[in-house]
């Protein structure tokens, strides 16, 4: 295993067969790939001045898919009642059986689509929070999400589920890591807590397949399964960055719950994620935010229907597919390929920097947080911040920026001028060149060697 928490030095390829199963949807594989100025082509409305290695937050979609949405936006507009009573279902249906085969789904019926990964978790929440109204749960059982869950998240968890009764408990994980079992000590731990020498009962547990910030891939499997043999009613995955990024088996993962993003690492336009629910009785009382006409007929077909609105994104899900298959190994090649090209990308920099990574290689995906020299002075979010802001402005490098104020959960003193309290997030996506992560290297280099700290920089 390569080191995380000392120094990292040269070039090194690092390569995690992300490739596995083929779904069916995964099949038609064009004869050739796709060449590079076709890619420049695809991303060519990216603006070129920029350094835009931040695919993570926003995603990105090609041309040709764009104007595939264009083409339905144009046929919804000239006749909306033909397309709403004889196109839009069947297309929805369309594209939620190539989820059901990207994701290794036993029914098509387990597969909603919904706005985003935000959406889904306010369904699951929703569903809890009605639990424990009716009483079907007690005041005091207990949710359990990691730390390091994502904002909007954290807060559904409290708005939902807290105000009713729920006691929230979290899994405080290390970071930088250095394995799984230490996510999985962590994880047990809190179990523990959440249980309270079994006065408790744990009715959900909220696992990250990807954390977003600091970004690190989570043991989903081994975590659902320990969820199972201590007594867990319910897991539902956040796996905002997982579809495009890592390998998604749901029969293998064996959640309840789970949900993804397609606009953020399978090329489509913002914004489209799915949810999938387990077939179970639980299921049958999950229902969508919004109550239109569809209510009551199953969440697949409420989400099909929320009101008049903009569907296109839902619907170029095949059109996706056939970009994705221009390029060697389809979406399974592009996600190595991808991982192979930030983990190196990830090792230049921390050579350059005399800093690490921040997880092992098999812990990242095409995502990767690699430690900021320490000479920068980054001492709070506020610092991390001002310093991304500086990056974009001054540079035209656009890169997430993390504070890391935590030893294995606990507040540490730290030497500023030697020690790593900065990290950032590099993304790898087609689009990008090694001189992007170049220009983000040498940017650092010209701040550190001139000295500059960020107490110098601006408040936001």
């Amino acid at each position: 295993m390569d080191s995380v928490c000392s120094p990292v030095n040269g070039h090194h390829a690092a390569a995690e067969d992300a490739a596995g199963r083929n779904g069916g949807a995964l099949k038609k594989l064009r004869s050739f790939p796709i060449g590079a100025d076709e890619v420049r082509r695809e991303f060519g409305h990216h603006d070129p001045s920029v350094a835009r290695i931040n695919n993570g937050s926003f995603g990105s979609c090609p041309a040709s898919v764009l104007a595939a949405q264009q083409r339905l936006q144009g046929l919804w507009l000239r006749q909306p009642d033909d397309f709403f009573f004889n196109e839009l279902q069947p297309a929805i249906l369309r594209s939620r059986q190539v989820i059901k085969s990207l994701i290794n789904a036993d029914h098509v019926e387990e597969v909603s689509i919904v706005d985003n990964a935000t959406t889904a978790a306010a369904i699951v929440f929703q569903r809890v929070q009605r639990a424990f109204q009716e009483g079907i749960y007690d005041r005091g059982d207990a949710v359990v999400l990691l730390h390091y869950a994502y904002g909007s998240v954290k807060k559904s968890a409290h708005a939902y589920v807290a105000r009713v009764g729920a006691k929230v408990v979290e899994v405080p994980l290390p970071f930088p890591v250095t394995s799984e079992e230490e996510v999985v000590g962590e994880f047990r731990k809190a179990l523990e807590v959440a249980k309270d020498g079994g006065r408790r009962k744990v009715r959900l547990a909220v696992i990250d397949h990807i954390t977003s910030m600091p970004s690190v891939v989570i043991p989903v499997k081994r975590l659902t399964k320990i969820c199972r043999e201590e007594g867990v009613e319910q897991v539902f995955v956040d796996a905002a960055h997982a579809l495009g990024n890592v390998e998604i088996d749901i029969r293998e993962i064996g959640a309840d719950f789970y949900t993804s993003n397609l606009h953020k690492w399978f090329f489509c336009p913002p914004s489209v994620a799915f949810l999938y629910c387990r077939r179970s009785d639980a299921s049958t009382d999950v229902h969508h935010p919004v109550v239109s006409s569809e209510y009551g007929k199953g969440l697949a077909i409420e989400s099909g229907w929320i009101g008049t609105r903009d569907y296109s994104a839902q619907l170029v899900v095949p059109e996706v597919m056939d970009f994705v298959n221009k390029f060697e190994g389809g979406i399974n090649g592009i996600m190595k390929r991808n991982h192979e090209k930030v983990v190196e990308m990830g090792k230049m920099l921390a050579g350059a920097w005399g800093t690490c990574l921040g997880s092992p290689p098999e812990m990242s995906c095409s995502m990767i947080m690699v430690g900021l020299p320490g000479c920068l002075r980054i001492a709070s979010d506020e610092d991390a911040q001002k310093l991304r802001r500086y990056l974009r402005e001054e540079f035209r490098i656009e890169v997430p920026t993390y504070h890391n104020a935590t030893i294995h959960g606990e507040e540490a003193l730290l030497d500023l001028t030697s020690s790593i309290t900065g990290y950032v997030r590099i993304s790898h996506q087609v689009y990008n060149s090694e001189e992007d992560y170049y220009r983000l290297r040498d940017a650092i280099n010209k701040v550190v060697k001139g000295g500059i700290t960020c107490q110098d920089f601006p408040s936001n």
